[in-house]
């Protein structure tokens, strides 16, 4: 993170000039109340696509600018690209898979990390076909293949969603693709199924032309959220300040998104003009429900006790040894309930 002060630039520039008293702004167009600006860099969950809209939102809008921040947004790749730019110090900022990146954290592969809201209050997660599989309930999968994004999420908790569903995960085959591949493997039925995200529906409507049939992960594994708002602890200790303000603003961003669809995917259209505005309106719209916790708490609320037990899940399904705790990947105090 760069930090700048516009004025400590018009002191030093006074004092440089030998000049006392003067007021100003420097030469960036300038502020002359002196306010400070902090310089952060953000990264998207995924790509520029509709889910991801609301952090240009908030900068078209000038929420970041309000909160006395400049945001450079990037384009994310999944969470292990988002987690490694987060701990080289690429970014202070990102977006990512929250059960995911719990999986990993308590693995032990990427700790330096903390929730600070949550985008979807649960996991969009998917199994989706076409109708002409005649594949309708879970069981249906037996025998079956399905792509999920090679080391997804989707592929890491699908044991667990067949057993809860009542099959064994074996009698499916999973092949781990790139998950940009994932559409057309299934348009042109290579495969039987994908796991991917519920707000992919469109997209695969669109590339198979046939009825899409989704079957969400969350049906069975209702207590796990979906995307959240990442930082470090260290900047979390170092300047809560700062974090509280792009916090405010990029949630700020997501409300708006979610009651002006049409508007946000036009923004984000100036930003990716390849990706259409009609695709991001429909991705925005799948995902407003999910939004909105459904205990009238603010957007970006995280519930402690949903926390622990998504940590209870990821246990019970041998995906993470014991011992973590909800203090060590989320830190609460910036969404508070009321």
């Amino acid at each position: 993170m760069v930090k700048r002060s516009r004025a400590l630039v018009v002191t030093l520039l006074a004092a440089a000039l030998g000049v006392t008293g003067c007021s100003g702004s420097d030469d960036a167009g300038g502020d002359p109340t002196g306010e400070e600006t902090d310089r952060v860099a953000y990264i998207t969950a995924f790509g520029a696509v509709g889910r991801d809209a609301f952090a240009w939102v908030a900068k078209e809008k000038g929420y970041f600018a309000e909160a006395g921040i400049e945001v450079d947004i990037k384009e994310g790749a999944g969470n292990q690209q988002n987690l490694t730019a987060l701990k080289s110090g690429q970014v202070q900022f990102g977006a990512l898979d929250f059960t995911g990146a719990v999986i990993q954290a308590g693995k032990g592969e990427f700790t330096d990390w903390r929730a600070i809201a949550a985008v979807h209050q649960q996991t969009l997660i998917s199994v989706m076909t076409t109708a002409d599989t005649n594949i309708t309930t879970p069981k249906d999968l037996q025998g079956k293949t399905m792509a999920t994004g090679a080391g997804s999420v989707t592929e890491l908790l699908f044991p667990a969603y067949a057993r809860l569903a009542g099959f064994d995960p074996k009698t499916v085959k999973i092949e781990g693709v790139q998950a940009t591949a994932l559409n057309g493997l299934m348009a042109s039925r290579k495969v039987d199924a994908l796991g991917t995200f519920l707000l992919s529906r469109n997209a695969l409507q669109a590339a198979s032309k046939k009825e899409v049939v989704v079957l969400p992960y969350s049906d069975y594994l209702r207590d796990l959220f979906g995307n959240a708002i990442i930082t470090t602890p260290s900047l979390i200790e170092k300047d809560p300040d700062l974090v509280q303000r792009f916090t405010d603003a990029v949630l700020k961003g997501l409300q708006y998104s979610i009651e002006h669809p049409d508007e946000a995917a036009a923004i984000l259209n100036k930003v990716k003009p390849t990706y259409a505005v009609a695709a991001g309106k429909g991705e925005i719209e799948a995902m407003s429900p999910h939004v909105r916790p459904a205990s009238g708490a603010p957007i970006g609320f995280m519930d402690e006790k949903q926390v622990a037990q998504t940590i209870t899940v990821l246990q019970g399904a041998d995906l993470i040894p014991p011992g973590l705790t909800p203090e060590e990947i989320v830190d609460l105090r910036f969404v508070k309930k009321s």
